[in-house]
């Protein structure tokens, strides 16, 4: 193919995604629209009959068939029950005669839906209700535009639902200005995972709103719980997080436009803000001018996706695979979101207004950590350094408002502590070792030092646990005198914890030797190494596994299937969770070739099957972060086309252009950004490096476009079912290990592979070119 005409295939990219991928099968995705990164995600909200539960905690779920409103907010492929999804917008076509919030059925003010009169392309999301009303929504950064198409016959009616987040709010207020045709308000909400622990049953953000309209109001009203108000102009409350953090029964309050009947159809434009209403109209006003079209608002917003998306440039492959690629790279786009405003302002950890300062462009905010430090950040920087080097100081600029803390998962401006670890520290090394530099590093890695080695309150607390223990390390005196996390602790559960935090340090050692900390290398290099202080030989029949430790040196039972000391898995599942010391982990299960077996057996069941989700607890779980790494360890084993053909099947079976094609929560992009990644062959499997393992290309080019430069992927004979690498050039060069050094991401290159339908057990079969390992002393 011409340069040319590549470059047209790859101007395609935006109408090849998909955005109903994952909206079924737990994939948590949703179909409305965003900017790249964007603040503003325009979406519907569904509803299963229950008005306090979201049907998705995306807010859509492909088979609930009943939207109760289109919100301003969302994550994607979150869990829990759900977050954001502030302010909904619902056209209805009856009259307000009693209270939405009392609504407790979702049986008045919601309307049915069919996927046949739905369009969810990207910056692009319309849909026609049973109600006889056609919603159409487009997006800015910080703004969107909606209309609304009503039937002649019937009322023209707007609820604003203000209250009515997704995991519900303390505060809403809302006042109408029918002179200017504009309706301000602000809801103050949190509360993610609330429902699971006291510690986050609080609010810690507050989202303002503008919304201008094109027609006259005809009529207002507003409502406040179970009271409603005609011809009223501003409502206040909240819903409350009951006793048990959901939202609570009949709680809420509101306003309501009435159209005049023969206008058809009505159009809004909505900025929004995290600092004041003054912003959320600024950013309006820059973003969306009066007299945009939501037609020329699509085009920018398609523009916008279409810079993003062609960084990668793919050729070949059938359709449903370039739509399941694409699809994968715009979900992993999505998050973390802009968060400053078009002023530079925004609303910081200890509730102050800051502003970026520096070479930051913008500041972020919502970074699922556990999830996003294994391959989603890595993606982003390696597209965009600058992008990367902005969340890097971001999430620095979080932790000095907020005491010193890096939170692990953060949500707007308050910090959630949900999962375990202290994965800021990858992060960061991640982000600097893809070439994220535009941060501050030396005092980034001073704060995450003080972190890592003094123990504060916090740490020792057992409030939140188990999920969203509020330590940033949880039981630090424990590492640091034990040197493992026991099974009693102030952590969600000591294997898993320990594992992460030896991953931890051991990224904090790479950011000790890019800042010329030699003594600090060493010391982390060490701390990272005390995994092995959890490694029980005499586990189990078959041989050691990673297993929790009481603090007093002695085992506790123990079979492979057990969750106890993990976090979302087993123990078979975590014994693989060491990416950083690969080889010593080998040593430990008695050398390569009893790790193969034991690999085969994980990835197989009994009868030789691939067992790779939902096969048990002894068996891999691909749709879930703590498995995402084990199919790379062949490559480390000398079998890397064990590799090759494992990842290959994932792609094949696990991955579908389909509602059901994510086979778990997509965590904010990280699932799809491992998609990415092994769609390519390429994988950063070593937390806080930029080493790349090589697997194999599904498609017979790609370019990934790069400003340091690019890095081109020839496999002539890429096929569905030919994933095993026979050879390959590196810019020109034989090449036969598997894996690239860390410039070869940072600079670009050349890859040309041979690839065919059989494996070829010799190629990257030399053990002394496997990837590298770091085997830290045994403390």
């Amino acid at each position: 193919m011409t340069g040319q005409a590549m470059a047209q295939e790859a101007g395609r990219s935006a109408d090849l995604v998909n955005p109903l991928i994952g909206s079924r099968n737990g994939g948590n995705t949703f179909p409305g629209v965003s900017m790249p990164l964007g603040m503003l995600q325009w979406s519907p909200e569904n509803t299963r009959g229950k008005h306090a539960h979201t049907a998705s905690p995306s807010g859509y779920q492909y088979d609930a068939t009943r939207i109760r409103g289109f919100s301003l907010t969302h994550l994607s492929g979150a869990g829990c029950a759900g977050a954001s999804g502030d302010i909904p917008f619902m056209p209805v076509t009856v009259p307000v005669a009693s209270s939405p919030s009392a609504d407790l059925g979702d049986s008045i003010y919601a309307s049915d839906f069919s996927h046949a009169d739905e369009v969810a392309k990207v910056g692009d999301y319309r849909v026609g209700l049973s109600s006889g009303v056609h919603v159409a929504l487009a997006a800015a950064t910080r703004s969107g535009m909606a209309s609304f198409a009503y039937p002649a016959g019937k009322p023209a009616n707007l609820l604003i639902r203000t209250s009515d987040s997704e995991v519900g709010s303390s505060d809403a207020s809302v006042t109408i200005d029918a002179a200017t045709r504009t309706v301000r308000g602000s809801v103050t909400s949190g509360n993610f995972c609330g429902y699971l622990a006291q510690a986050d049953q609080r609010s810690y953000y507050t989202l303002y709103f503008v919304a201008s309209f094109d027609q006259p109001f005809d009529r207002t009203g507003a409502w406040h719980d179970g009271t409603v108000q005609p011809g009223q102009k501003n409502a206040h409350g909240g819903t409350g997080y009951g006793d048990k953090g959901y939202p609570e029964a009949g709680k809420g309050s509101g306003v309501w436009l009435g159209f005049a009947p023969g206008h058809g159809t009505v159009q809004v434009r909505v900025g929004i803000s995290y600092v004041s209403l003054a912003n959320a109209q600024a950013n309006l006003d820059a973003e969306i001018p009066k007299g945009t079209t939501l037609a020329q608002l699509r085009e920018r917003t398609r523009d916008a996706w279409s810079g993003a998306l062609d960084r990668i440039s793919i050729q070949g492959g059938t359709e449903d695979q370039r739509t399941t690629f694409y699809t994968a790279l715009y979900h992993s786009l999505i998050h973390p979101n802009v968060f400053s405003d078009s002023n530079g302002e925004y609303r910081g950890f200890d509730q102050q207004v800051h502003r970026i300062t520096g070479t930051q462009h913008a500041q972020y905010a919502n970074f699922s950590g556990w999830d996003v430090y294994r391959s989603q950040l890595q993606l982003l920087t390696w597209l965009d350094p600058e992008v990367g080097g902005d969340i890097a100081q971001s999430l620095y600029n979080q932790a000095t408002q907020n005491g010193g803390e890096w939170d692990r998962w953060t949500h707007n401006s308050g910090g959630t502590h949900v999962m375990s670890g202290d994965p800021a520290v990858p992060a960061l090394a991640a982000i600097d070792a893809f070439g994220g530099h535009n941060f501050d590093l030396k005092n980034a890695y001073a704060s995450l030092v003080k972190a890592a080695t003094e123990t504060t309150a916090h740490d020792l607390s057992d409030d939140g646990c188990n999920v969203e223990c509020v330590g940033q390390r949880p039981s630090l005196d424990q590492w640091l005198q034990l040197h493992y996390i026991a099974t009693t602790s102030h952590a969600w559960a000591g294997a898993a914890e320990t594992l992460e935090d030896a991953t931890a340090d051991f990224a904090l050692a790479q950011l000790a030797a890019r800042v010329g900390d030699a003594e600090g290398e060493r010391r982390f290099l060490t701390r990272a190494g005390y995994w092995r202080n959890l490694f029980n030989p005499k586990a189990a029949p078959e041989g050691g596994y990673i297993q929790n430790r009481n603090a007093d040196g002695s085992w506790p039972a123990f079979t492979p299937e057990t969750e106890d000391g993990f976090v979302e898995g087993s123990a078979s599942v975590y014994l693989w969770m060491l990416p950083f010391d690969v080889h010593g982990l080998f040593e430990q299960l008695g050398g390569y070739d009893k790790a193969v077996e034991r690999l085969d057996r994980f990835f197989h069941d009994d009868k030789g099957q691939w067992a790779l989700t939902r096969s048990g607890p002894r068996h891999a779980e691909l749709d879930n972060e703590p498995s995402i790494g084990a199919p790379w360890l062949y490559a480390f084993a000398g079998q890397p086309y064990k590799t090759q053909e494992a990842v290959r099947v994932v792609l094949n079976t696990l991955w579908k252009n389909a509602p059901e094609g994510i086979p778990g929560n997509d965590d904010l992009g990280e699932m799809s950004s491992w998609y990415v990644w092994s769609a390519v062959g390429l994988y950063p499997a070593i937390p806080g490096r930029a080493e790349l393992v090589i697997g194999s290309p599904l498609f017979p080019r790609a370019v990934i476009h790069r400003a340091g430069g690019d890095v081109s992927i020839d496999a002539a004979e890429a096929a569905t079912d030919a994933p095993f690498v026979h050879g390959l050039t590196v810019n020109g060069q034989p090449h036969d290990s598997p894996w690239l050094p860390a410039d070869f991401a940072v600079h670009g290159g050349h890859l040309d592979f041979s690839l065919r339908a059989t494996a070829d057990p010799h190629w990257g079969s030399d053990i002394r070119k496997a990837p590298p390992s770091f085997s830290p002393p045994q403390s």
